[in-house]
């Protein structure tokens, strides 16, 4: 079992920069893929950037590409998602999620976490 917490939203204006983390418990962290979705009001929960369990491989939906960063700290047992550029329509929940294999990860993954609001003012 994984068990996953996010942190680090809020609300910010238009252009800014947010860093939201997501730690994970259990001595196997290394061995999970690792990833973030959100979810928008009145939309479907979406993909938005994974990354390998050592870190070598990431991958990002084209609506972040460019403006976010996902690392992870495995000896911190902690994933980050760097939002930069930050836009109104970027607003939304936004999950961590874990699963053995990435490719996965970037659908159905197996272990979310409760999720954490970032709301961007225009």
């Amino acid at each position: 079992q994984v068990q996953l917490v996010e942190s680090g939203g809020g609300l910010v204006q238009a252009g800014a920069s947010l860093r939201l983390s997501c730690a994970a418990s259990g001595r196997t962290f290394s061995s999970y893929a690792m990833g973030w979705f959100r979810q928008a009001p009145g939309k479907e929960r979406e993909f938005v950037a994974a990354i390998s369990g050592r870190g070598f491989s990431t991958y990002y939906a084209d609506s972040v590409k460019g403006r976010f960063t996902i690392s992870r700290d495995n000896a911190k047992n902690t994933v980050y998602l760097q939002m930069n550029s930050l836009k109104p329509e970027d607003t939304a929940v936004y999950y961590c999620a874990g699963d053995p294999k990435v490719v996965i990860l970037q659908t159905t993954p197996a272990y979310w976490g409760q999720g954490t609001q970032v709301t961007v003012s225009s």
